[in-house]
């Protein structure tokens, strides 16, 4: 039997960019501007639609609201 890779992962990964944002009192439209991608892209991540992410981004992510990589993501075990 085959499995689709999302049927074998055991869990997923989510990002808080909403609260990372209400912390530093930002916008998502100023966020995507100062990360450098389109807000659609911005909300892609922002609304747990993306399937990947460069390590250029996150890294962009961090710099633009001062945090670590585990600030905004977190794993979460499928039930």
């Amino acid at each position: 039997m085959e499995y689709t890779e999302e049927e074998y992962l055991p869990g997923d990964i989510e990002f808080d960019i909403d609260v990372m944002l209400a912390k530093r009192k930002m916008s998502v439209t100023e966020l995507a501007e100062r990360v450098g991608i389109t807000i659609a892209n911005m909300s892609v991540l922002k609304n747990g639609k993306a399937r990947a992410v460069k390590i250029s981004t996150l890294i962009r992510l961090c710099e633009a609201l001062n945090c670590q990589p585990g600030d905004l993501l977190r794993y979460v075990p499928k039930k």
